[in-house]
């Protein structure tokens, strides 16, 4: 056997992610710019000299399709290998649906059948970080191990959010813990990224499918099952940068963590390039008397006010007397002139009126329709609202998709929630 294959789960909900994925995959959200949160792996992918790759999809999946489109950007439209996306297949005797990520993967086993390869690579479409997958089956192949997680090493609080591994200094994994609420003593999370023997894997995932009491999941059946078997379970120590952006705060501090003098990761890096689908557009312009500080601006944006510790997407325009601060705005959104976006998230093609004032004041309650996403003091703008004239909106408020002015009626106080036909409950 020889050549390698790839699946990429991209189906999640990323529920936590509050109002930027409930119309769009998660791995689609827009990152870092100009970027899309899938384009890491995609590139790490391509990078690793991986050109056979299998895009798992199903919540909301279209501006992920239309991004991925033929896998251009990653030289991924090719006539033997390239990418695929996989959608759950109406009809089959199963299920309509993915029931977990075990399942999506049994589900499409055909694809991997087709190909002559020793092991199988899946990966998260939702994390931030560069890695070189040949590391990780040379790590995999030295161990002759039937499965090789990459692990990083999170901190204290939040082991809870993770799957967690204990680990022989050799790297063979003793116990596995899924998201353990009692205290544990190894901080090692699983990143979502797991290198299988061929036959190791179609063999568990054939039981799985016909255990009704399993959830068909790798985290919560598939790896505990591996480990308590003793079958040859390995945990590889990733040691650069990793980032989970599942929820709105790590999304936040994680675009904004770009900014610094040196960054998580090095997106100038000619030798690991972050491959995307651009749009052509024109260069960036500043106008006289207009002031950026400490930012990241994508091609096509127009700057007449101030840009300050922000990230702005492409073709953003911000008016003049705009100021726009501690914020992230995508695409073809309009700052209109005098307005004010302070710990602002913004979605694309949203119009911010004049002399608006969108995160205000200093109270922060938690936001009443999201309380557990949106607590921190951020304010999320939905894709294509319209926020009016003079209107002045508190911390952790919500606003969202397609509102327009009139779904105004008085400003939004913090923890505020103005809802239009698209982002209704």
């Amino acid at each position: 056997m020889s050549g390698r294959y790839a699946f990429i789960l991209a189906g999640g909900v990323g529920s936590r992610l509050c109002l930027l994925s409930e119309k769009r995959a998660k791995p689609a959200v827009p990152f870092g710019g100009k970027y899309r949160i899938i384009d890491f792996t995609l590139s790490n992918c391509v990078n690793s000299g991986l050109y056979d790759i299998g895009v798992l999809t199903q919540y909301r999946p279209t501006s992920l399709n239309q991004h991925i489109g033929i896998g251009r950007p990653w030289d991924l439209d090719r006539s033997r290998g390239g990418i695929q996306l996989l959608q759950p297949t109406p009809g089959m005797s199963t299920s309509d649906w993915y029931q977990g990520t075990a399942d999506a993967i049994y589900q499409n086993l055909l694809h991997l059948k087709r190909r002559r390869v020793e092991e199988v690579l899946i990966l998260s479409g939702d994390h931030i970080y560069k890695m070189d997958y040949n590391v990780l089956y040379a790590f995999h192949r030295a161990n002759r191990a039937m499965l090789t997680v990459a692990v990083t090493e999170v901190p204290e609080k939040d082991v809870k959010e993770f799957g967690i591994l204990e680990a022989e200094p050799n790297g063979r994994v003793t116990a596995f813990k899924e998201k353990p609420k009692g205290p544990v003593t190894s901080r090692l999370a699983s990143m979502g990224v797991y290198l299988f023997d061929r036959e190791a894997l179609i063999r568990h995932l054939v039981e799985d499918a016909a255990n009704p009491g399993s959830s068909h999941d790798f985290g919560k059946d598939i790896l505990p099952k591996m480990v308590e078997r003793s079958e040859g379970v390995f945990a590889y120590r990733f040691p650069n940068y990793w980032q989970d952006v599942g929820t709105l705060d790590s999304y936040y501090e994680a675009n904004l963590a770009f900014l610094g003098d040196r960054p998580p990761l090095d997106l100038h890096d000619t030798g690991w390039v972050i491959h995307t689908q651009s749009a052509d557009r024109a260069p960036v312009r500043v106008a006289h008397g207009a002031r950026v500080h400490h930012s990241m601006l994508a091609n096509g944006c127009r700057i007449g006010g101030e840009v300050v510790n922000s990230v702005l997407f492409p073709g953003v325009v911000v008016s003049p007397g705009a100021v726009v601060r501690d914020s992230i705005v995508m695409h073809d959104t309009v700052i209109g002139p005098g307005a004010v976006l302070d710990r602002a998230i913004v979605d694309k093609e949203a119009h911010i009126g004049a002399e608006a004032r969108v995160g205000h004041g200093d109270e922060t309650p938690p936001n009443r329709a999201c309380p557990e996403h949106l607590s921190s003091g951020l304010v999320v703008v939905g894709k294509r609202a319209r926020v009016p004239e003079n209107m002045v909106i508190g911390r952790n408020a919500r606003i969202g998709a397609s509102v327009v002015e009139e779904d105004f009626s008085a400003p939004v106080p913090a923890g505020g929630v103005v809802d239009g036909p698209e982002s209704m409950h």
